[in-house]
C-alpha cells in the first residue's frame, strides 16, 4: 500500500482516541470516543442503534482477472480507560509472485461462497474474535459489485454495560478494498446499500476505497502542514496546537507517566514553531476559470484571477437614498436616535453625532446606514477596516 495512503489510514484511525487536554484523568477520557464501532453480537441485538458488523459495498470497473485485496484496521481497548492498540486483519490476495486464484474478481463473481478469513487477535485487554468475508456481483459492462462485510465474532455475557462491550469492540474500524488492475467508481456518484460505515475513493488511481467512519469526500488528504494526528475528533489542529502549548506542568506530568501514544502526541505538539503554526491558520489555492485553451496549460496558478471590467464593488454601498421624504447621503451627518426597544450598545449612543459611510440597500429595498461615531478617538481606523455600526433610517436624524 503506498506511504501516502497508509498515513491517511493511520490518522483516520485514530480521530477521537484522546480528547484534550488528553489526561487520563478527564471524564472524557474514561472511555474510548472514536468513531466506527462494532461490537459484539449479544451486545449489538439488545439495541436498535448498534451494529456488530460491518459492509462496505463498492462498483469497481475491471477484467475478470484483476486482482483484489482486502483489510480491515481497528483500534482494540487496552484495557486502561481510553486507551487501545491498532489492530489489522487481511485477507491475502496473492501468493508467491502471482495473483491467487480466488482472489480475482472474476473468480469471486462465481463463487459460492465469500472469501472468508476468521482470527482471533489478542490484545492488552479482552481478546477479540472477528472474520472478514469478500464477495462479488458482476454487472453490465464490465463492473462488478464487491463486498466487504466486517463482524465482531467476539463473545460476552447478557447484560453487559457499554463501558464493558466496548472493551470487547472494535473501534474506529475501517473496511479497506485495493485492486491490482482496474478503479473503482466513486461511491458518492453510484452509491451501494454500505451498512455502519461511509466508503469513498482513495488512491491516485482510483484503486483502492477506504470504509471511512466518518464523512469525507473522494481523495481525502492529509494536508501537508500537518503537523501530525492529534486524535481530538476531527478538532481544528491549529486550536489544538495552541490549546497543548498552553497545558499546565502538573497536565504534562499525567499524560507523560501515562499513554506512550498521547505522550509522543503532545511532545510534536509542544515543539512546533510558531511559524508552524501560523501556517495552518488556512491556505487557498486559485484556479483559473475553465474553457478552450485550459486543456494547454495548468490548472493551478499562484496569480490571482483578473476581475472583469465593470464590475461593481458590492461593498461600496449607494451614493445616496430617500427614506420617507428623507435624503441620506454618503459622508453626510446624523445623529443618533434609537428607539427605547433599541439593545444596549445602541442606546448608548444616544444623542451621538455620527458620520454615514455606507449606504446597504437589502433585497427588500430597506435602507441600512453605516456609521462612525464623530469625536471616537478610533474612528478613522473604523472607517479604514470597515468596522461600522449599523442603524436603519427611524433611528437618526439628519444634520445641516
Amino acid at each position: 500500500m503506498p506511504e501516502q495512503l497508509e498515513a491517511l489510514i493511520d490518522s483516520l484511525l485514530f480521530e477521537g482516541y484522546a480528547l484534550y487536554p488528553y489526561t487520563p484523568g478527564a471524564m472524557k477520557n474514561s472511555t474510548p470516543t472514536p468513531f466506527g464501532i462494532v461490537y459484539p453480537p449479544r451486545y449489538a441485538a439488545a439495541l436498535s442503534s448498534t451494529f456488530d458488523h460491518v459492509e462496505l459495498r463498492c462498483v469497481l470497473a475491471a477484467p475478470a482477472h484483476a486482482t483484489v485485496a482486502a483489510e480491515v484496521r481497528f483500534l482494540a481497548a487496552g484495557g486502561v480507560r481510553h486507551e487501545a492498540d491498532a489492530g489489522r486483519l487481511e485477507l491475502v490476495a496473492a501468493t508467491g509472485d502471482g495473483a491467487s486464484d480466488e482472489a480475482s474478481v472474476g473468480a469471486l463473481a462465481v463463487a459460492e461462497r465469500p472469501l472468508e478469513r476468521e482470527a482471533e487477535v489478542e490484545t492488552r485487554g479482552e481478546p477479540l474474535r472477528l472474520a472478514i468475508a469478500l464477495s462479488a456481483r458482476e454487472l453490465e459492462g464490465g463492473l462488478y459489485e464487491l463486498s466487504l462485510r466486517v463482524e465482531n465474532r467476539s463473545a460476552c455475557a447478557d447484560g453487559l454495560d457499554r463501558a464493558g462491550a466496548l472493551a470487547r469492540s472494535l473501534l474506529s474500524t475501517h473496511p479497506i478494498l485495493t485492486v491490482s488492475d482496474g478503479c473503482f467508481i466513486s461511491p458518492l456518484e453510484r452509491p451501494c446499500a454500505s451498512v455502519n460505515t461511509f466508503p469513498v475513493l482513495a488512491g491516485d488511481a482510483d484503486d483502492a476505497v477506504i470504509g471511512a467512519t466518518i464523512v469525507l469526500p473522494d481523495h481525502p488528504q492529509i494536508a501537508p502542514e500537518s503537523r501530525g494526528g492529534l486524535f481530538d475528533s476531527t478538532e481544528i489542529e491549529e486550536a489544538l496546537l495552541l490549546h497543548v502549548k498552553v497545558l499546565s506542568d502538573d497536565e504534562r506530568e499525567q499524560i507523560e507517566r501515562h499513554d506512550p501514544a498521547v505522550r509522543e502526541m503532545v511532545a510534536r505538539a509542544a515543539a512546533a514553531t510558531p511559524q508552524e503554526i501560523l501556517a495552518l491558520h488556512g491556505r487557498v489555492t486559485l484556479r483559473d476559470p475553465e474553457d478552450a485553451d485550459s486543456a494547454a496549460r495548468s490548472r493551478f496558478t499562484d496569480a490571482p484571477p483578473e476581475e472583469p471590467a465593470g464590475l461593481l464593488d458590492p461593498t461600496a454601498g449607494e451614493e445616496h437614498a430617500e427614506v420617507d421624504g428623507v435624503r441620506f447621503r454618503r459622508g453626510g451627518k446624523v445623529r443618533i436616535r434609537p428607539d427605547a426597544d433599541a439593545d444596549l450598545h445602541a442606546r448608548l449612543l444616544d444623542g451621538r453625532a455620527a458620520t454615514i459611510e455606507r449606504i446597504m440597500v437589502d433585497y427588500d429595498g430597506k435602507v441600512h446606514l453605516g456609521v462612525t461615531i464623530d469625536g471616537d478617538p478610533g474612528q478613522e481606523l473604523m472607517r479604514e477596516s470597515g468596522r461600522l455600526l449599523f442603524f436603519f433610517a427611524p433611528e437618526v436624524e439628519v444634520l445641516g
